[in-house]
């Protein structure tokens, strides 16, 4: 990945003070600055990896706007226990999710039921939101187009798990803290 740019200062909803964000509050951020074609236009992009800028999410939150060459992809992972919403500004992305949550721990593989994976395509200025645990891969499945997204969390990322998927056989593989990608 290439070196993350300085926070980025982003005006955000008036929140009551203290109040945390929600899920709605954070998408309704997400798909407002995906929409601002300055701040998206001026994310640097690589077209050998993913390139972000950290912005300054509503309540506290953590947000990021990235950039995905074609091909590219997050694998398996989740935001523990943060709520997390995100949306394309640029080109089209895809979720690939799974529809439970796993346990926060205690665990290194699980088999998993049938009937659990879900897809969607997340096109310009589409978004979504998602709540804890909430496990997804993220790819540009674009063989020639750079895409673009926003990215929030609440709270802060206190950590990422990432995991390895064969067929129906989810491996914990890394715990990634902050420091790792800050």
């Amino acid at each position: 990945m290439s070196q993350p740019a300085p926070a980025h200062p982003l005006n955000t909803p008036s929140d009551a003070p203290g109040g945390a964000p929600t899920s709605a509050d954070l998408l309704d951020f997400v798909r407002r600055t995906a929409a601002d074609r300055e701040l998206v236009d001026s994310l640097p992009l690589d077209p050998e990896g993913r390139t972000w800028v950290r912005l300054e999410g509503p309540g506290g939150s953590e947000a990021w706007l990235i950039g995905w060459p074609p091909g590219t992809g997050t694998g398996w992972h989740d935001h523990a226990e943060s709520l997390g919403a995100f949306a394309t500004a640029r080109g089209t992305l895809t979720e690939n999710a799974l529809a439970v949550r796993l346990p926060a721990d205690g665990w290194k593989t699980l088999e998993l039921a049938d009937g659990l994976d879900r897809s969607r395509r997340l096109g310009e200025g589409r978004g979504r939101a998602f709540g804890r645990h909430h496990v997804h891969e993220v790819l540009n499945e674009s063989a020639d187009t750079h895409a673009v997204s926003v990215h929030a969390y609440y709270p802060p990322l206190p950590l990422i798990r990432r995991f390895s998927r064969t067929g129906a056989v989810l491996r914990l593989e890394q715990v990634e803290r902050p420091e790792d990608w800050q």
